[in-house]
């Protein structure tokens, strides 16, 4: 049964097959992706894209961009050019985000400095996910700002324009957070400091559209307001939170050997090759490139025996993300992993820390789930299937467990396996097309 929706199997279950072997081109980065529509209404001299993410997350921003009056035009998969009105207007109806967290926060910003009314929802997912984080600060700078339960939870109304300058000390490190901040500086000025230094693609736009963010000694971010910014074209890498999934099943599967070219090496996404490396993972980095706005090259995985490893502090953030996949695969090391400082993971798509913990103990393995990560242990020989998930609404449960279940005797049946749809909807056949199959994973 597929999705009306998405076109994709509802239910999917992936079985072992053997090695993963080949060459496989990476869809576009989503991070990147949605900011490259978002800088690129801001800059009425129009932006070409290239390698853009076809997905359900960003096909939301686009049209997001697009209700503000920003022209996009699809040149090709993948491809697109963007010209900004000369001022971006009222959107005339509510604009809808779908599944993107990325998409709300950071339009939040962005209407934030706009003159008029503005709404933003989502899906169901969308509309139980923490927006307070974002509607405070925004509130502080001068907008107006509400929503369900006193602005905690969307459906968002912002009415924009007229905003002061605030140095904002974040108590959690967010680049959604960090990037709505900014775009709502652009007018008025702003400052911002996190705990610790989330992914910084915002601040690597701005420097490329001539309004650099100032970084002091005591980690402030320092942005003037009233700069114009002028087009940058882009080029997107390929998406190390997609990668992710696929170093984890080579270095899983014997005899595997994976080639991953053009990926996205920005230091602050690279947790996940540091992780695996530190877990004995053999990945090589080869064919570096930077265009002068994101360092991309391509990744070579080969299988290797993994072992446990703490994933924690700065090495936590830096692959949040890919945190649910890399738990997987500590499920298949030797000795234990545990995972902290990644209580963020709770108020993503899912629970992922519950949810994660609750698909790994069905394939017989032991968790000690804790507010902020968990332990994992992995059985005696390994976890043994078969197994259900149910992946409703998260895109990286459905990826992550389908790693798993390359690996498992018995298998693991996906359900709800459409919520690739949102970052990669050629997830599965990816998966069946490095394995040798003709058929789906």
């Amino acid at each position: 049964m597929t999705s009306p929706s998405t076109g994709l199997p509802k239910r999917v279950t992936v079985t072992p097959e053997g090695p993963l072997r080949g060459q496989l081109r990476l869809p576009g980065d989503k991070s990147i992706s949605h900011r490259a529509l978002i800088f690129g209404a801001l800059a009425p001299q129009g932006s070409r894209i290239e390698g853009l993410l076809e997905a359900g997350d960003v096909a939301a921003t686009q049209a997001a961009v697009e209700a503000l009056g920003a022209e996009v035009v699809v040149e090709g998969p993948g491809r697109r050019t963007v010209r900004g009105p000369a001022r971006l207007q009222e959107p005339v109806d509510v604009v809808d985000c779908g599944n993107s967290g990325t998409s709300i926060r950071l339009l939040c910003g962005l209407l934030a400095g706009i003159d008029g009314l503005s709404v933003l929802t989502g899906d169901s997912s969308l509309r139980r996910r923490p927006m307070a984080r974002v509607v405070e600060p925004l509130r502080r700078m001068g907008a107006t700002v509400d929503g369900r339960e006193g602005g905690r939870l969307a459906p968002l109304s912002v009415r924009g324009g007229g905003l002061r300058s605030v140095a904002h000390d974040l108590p959690i490190a967010s680049a959604q957070v960090k990037s709505s901040l900014l775009l709502a500086g652009l007018s008025c000025g702003v400052s911002v400091r996190e705990p610790r230094q989330s992914r910084d693609h915002t601040e690597r736009f701005l420097a490329a559209m001539g309004a650099p963010v100032a970084r002091d000694a005591d980690g402030w971010l320092h942005l003037a307001g009233g700069q114009p910014l002028r087009s940058v074209d882009v080029t997107v890498p390929a998406d190390i939170s997609s990668a992710a999934f696929l170093l984890a099943a080579a270095s899983l599967i014997p005899g595997s050997e994976v080639h991953l070219p053009g990926v996205g090496l920005n230091p602050t996404r690279t947790g996940v090759v540091d992780a695996l490396r530190a877990m004995g993972a053999d990945i090589d980095i080869v064919d570096e490139v930077d265009d002068g706005l994101e360092p991309r090259g391509t990744l070579v995985v080969r299988h290797a025996p993994l072992r446990g490893a703490r994933i924690d502090g700065e090495l936590a953030l830096r692959s949040l993300d890919e945190l649910p996949v890399l738990s997987v695969a500590a499920a298949f090391a030797s000795g234990p992993t545990t995972i902290a400082d990644a209580a963020e993971l709770r108020v993503k798509e899912s629970d992922r820390i519950a949810r994660v913990a609750a698909g790994l103990r069905s394939l017989g393995v032991t968790v000690d789930e804790r507010p902020d990560g968990m332990t994992i242990h992995p059985p005696e020989g390994g976890p043994v299937g078969p197994a259900t998930i149910d992946a409703s609404g998260d895109h990286r449960l459905a990826m992550s467990f389908a790693v798993a279940g390359r690996m498992t005797p018995g298998g693991v049946t996906i359900e709800a396996a459409d919520a690739v749809a949102s970052s990669w909807p050629g997830f599965y056949e990816a998966l069946a097309a490095l394995s040798g199959s003709s058929g789906g994973a």
